[in-house]
């Protein structure tokens, strides 16, 4: 048996199936996208898996594509993310995207922000 399909055996062991989107690949590309898919989608990494999903659901939601904000809702439930932790996310989401589209408007100064950050970030921990 090839790695190619050693690598189906693999997915279809790991899933189930071979999704259809996987197959549609070329065998090299794959061949070592699998691995990686493997482990950040249904391994263990620093992340928790139920942030990881969420995390995507939140670039998902940015980048307005509707099979990874279906794939990574589902994957949050999954993993134990409540109705209302995936309302927060699709919000937190929002916020980010909107204020990041204020500041490229405003041309604002980056070593402005990063010194205004640092100076909210120095506040903030002593009120801690």
């Amino acid at each position: 048996m090839g790695v190619y399909e050693e690598t189906l055996k693999e997915i279809r062991g790991s899933m189930g199936i071979v999704p259809g989107f996987m197959k549609a690949l070329p065998e090299e590309v794959l061949i070592h996208e699998w691995p990686l898919w493997k482990k950040y989608t249904l391994g263990k990494s620093e992340i928790p898996e139920k942030y990881r999903e969420l995390m995507g659901l939140s670039v998902a939601a940015n980048i307005k594509c509707p099979y990874c904000v279906f794939f990574h809702s589902a994957m949050a439930k999954m993993a134990g993310a409540t109705d209302e932790e995936i309302a927060e996310t699709v919000f937190l989401a929002s916020l980010t995207s909107r204020w990041s589209t204020i500041l490229y408007a405003q041309q604002y100064d980056l070593e402005t922000l990063q010194k205004e950050g640092k100076q909210i970030g120095e506040f903030l921990a002593k009120k801690k």
